[in-house]
């Protein structure tokens, strides 16, 4: 048997499965089990791709110091504590490899993002789940469940894949209440979709304890480019930026996620047209007998009577060309993630669950 073997805790790790592009049999299908906006990135960042595809030899900027100049624009922060990564699954990544390690212990919550046991696994952290309270993040038992060992506490807010999120009350009193070893990080990807919410970066300009991640996958239609960024305290971010390769964004990705971050025009239609057709979706499941929680972000969870009808449910919308998400491996057995698309993808998502409720009842 081979004596190379990999560090403890790789083998530990379940391959990320991401949402599901194709039905065999059916060549036109609707695709709402990725969380992605259905109206592509602007326009504006479309052509700031064009414009540097002449310079595909030249290698990217390696501080990404215009974009994160825009940013601190348009978010009112400082450029200096930004960082960006390939997604915000880098940052999540880069501050498990800085901050966690064998011996340590890495929170999250029982329905959270699947990239924080991967990231802490991987770097030979200990993930340990907590439990949620009706689908909704749980500060009393996210704080009992910290120990000397706890380095990291990762919360989505909104969370994915249940949609919900806590108030700023409810964040401050966590990061007033976690062990002084420990960092505060704030998943923010679906911030953008709540109306006033600074994905919580007033708390990390007031405490040395919290940071800040967001991408540019989900409100502004980069999901390919692979963009996304990190603020918090200058001394965190001047760490991450030792493990951060320096030319880990391309200058597509660069270009396109300035021109977008900027097109603030672009970015309010979509988010106004996700909450109309979201509250549309909602409502219409309701009315199918299909629950949801109230969803802050562009999908919703729907809930059904047990595991055999979600997945009964999902068969027969793949039938119909609709692909949505069965979100077992977040402890949610008896409920699909359905991305908010356009209007005609939620009439039609809306209309296919009612056939499938009437001929299942």
């Amino acid at each position: 048997m081979t004596k190379i073997v990999p560090q403890p805790g790789i083998m530990d790790i379940d391959l990320y499965v991401g949402g599901k592009a194709h039905v065999e049999g059916v060549s036109n299908v609707i695709k709402l089990s990725s969380n992605e906006n259905p109206f592509g990135p602007s326009d504006a960042a479309q052509e700031a791709v064009k414009r540097v595809l002449h310079d595909m030899h030249r290698y990217p900027s390696t501080d990404h110091a215009e974009l994160r100049s825009a940013i601190a624009e348009i978010h009112g922060l400082e450029s200096d504590r930004i960082i960006c990564g390939a997604g915000s699954d880098e940052i999540i990544a880069f501050l498990c490899q800085a901050y966690a390690g064998v011996g340590d212990e890495v929170l999250f919550t029982e329905h959270g993002f699947s990239m924080y046991r991967i990231s802490a696994l991987a770097a030979g952290a200990t993930p340990v789940e907590v439990k949620e309270r009706e689908r909704v993040t749980d500060v009393d038992a996210l704080l009992a469940g910290c120990t000397e060992r706890t380095k990291l506490v990762f919360i989505a807010n909104p969370n994915n894949p249940t949609s919900t999120m806590i108030g700023l009350a409810e964040l401050e009193r966590l990061a007033e209440g976690l062990p002084e070893q420990a960092l505060l990080v704030l998943d923010g990807a679906y911030a953008e979709y709540v109306e006033g919410y600074d994905g919580g970066a007033k708390l990390v300009e007031a405490r040395d304890n919290v940071f800040m991640t967001r991408t540019f996958s989900k409100l502004y239609g980069l999901g390919a480019m692979r963009v996304g960024w990190g603020y918090g305290p200058r001394e965190i971010v001047d760490v991450l930026n030792r493990v951060r390769g320096p030319f880990n964004l391309s200058s597509a990705a660069l270009a396109a996620a300035e021109a977008a971050v900027r097109d603030v025009a672009y970015v309010e239609k979509c988010r106004s047209e996700n909450a109309r057709l979201r509250a549309w979706l909602s409502e219409a499941l309701g009315e199918h007998g299909v629950s949801c929680d109230t969803s802050m972000a562009n999908f919703v969870l729907a809930r059904f009577r047990n595991q055999a009808e979600a997945e009964a449910c999902d068969t027969y919308l793949q039938k119909q060309g609709l692909i949505v998400r069965r979100v077992g491996g977040y402890n949610l057995p008896n409920c699909l993630r359905i991305t908010v698309g356009d209007e005609p993808a939620c009439r039609q998502v809306a209309h296919a669950v009612g056939q499938f409720k009437a001929g299942a009842t």
